[in-house]
């Protein structure tokens, strides 16, 4: 069902590509991918940003071609909470990926572990990037961002598309 919903997503934009119809569209693909029970963070929460822990679950390629200023690469395949086990439990902690769906599922995990304020960021790297907030590598601002695969690209609209 979600997988017949995702490709009516792509068709609709592929058909009407204005950017309104894009965002209406992916908009409609995140509720269909984030769990209601599972609490989400937008980029204008600041109160929740700027006190929070980033916590990248992408794969190692991913993050090594820009992430979120100072966030910790946690992975998603090769996830353990070892990677984890020096930050404070009671500390907000946001995770994102691409859109949203391999964080949430690292961030019910943290959550089993006993972090009390995890937060799944609204829209991942790629809405922070369509915002045009910054992302990084090696501490220096970049453009580029890994679109993860060329179905997956067509949600980033800025920034540079790295495979």
């Amino acid at each position: 069902m979600k997988i017949t919903r995702c490709l009516w997503i792509v068709l609709f934009v592929f058909a009407y590509k204005t950017s309104d119809a894009q965002s209406m569209a992916y908009k409609t693909l995140l509720k269909g991918v984030y769990d209601k029970e599972f609490p989400l963070v937008n980029i204008d929460d600041q109160d929740v940003l700027e006190a929070a822990i980033f916590l990248d679950t992408r794969e190692r390629e991913e993050y090594e071609v820009s992430h979120l200023q100072n966030a910790r690469w946690v992975g998603f395949n090769e996830f353990d909470l070892k990677r984890v086990k020096d930050l404070d439990k009671d500390k907000p902690i946001v995770v994102y990926c691409s859109i949203g769906a391999r964080s949430q599922e690292i961030g019910k995990k943290l959550k089993e572990a006993g972090f009390l304020r995890v937060y799944n960021l609204y829209g991942g790297i790629f809405h922070w990037v369509n915002e045009e907030l910054p992302v990084y590598t090696n501490g220096q601002s970049t453009q580029k961002v890994h679109a993860y695969n060329r179905a997956w690209g067509i949600w980033l609209s800025k920034g540079e598309k790295v495979y």
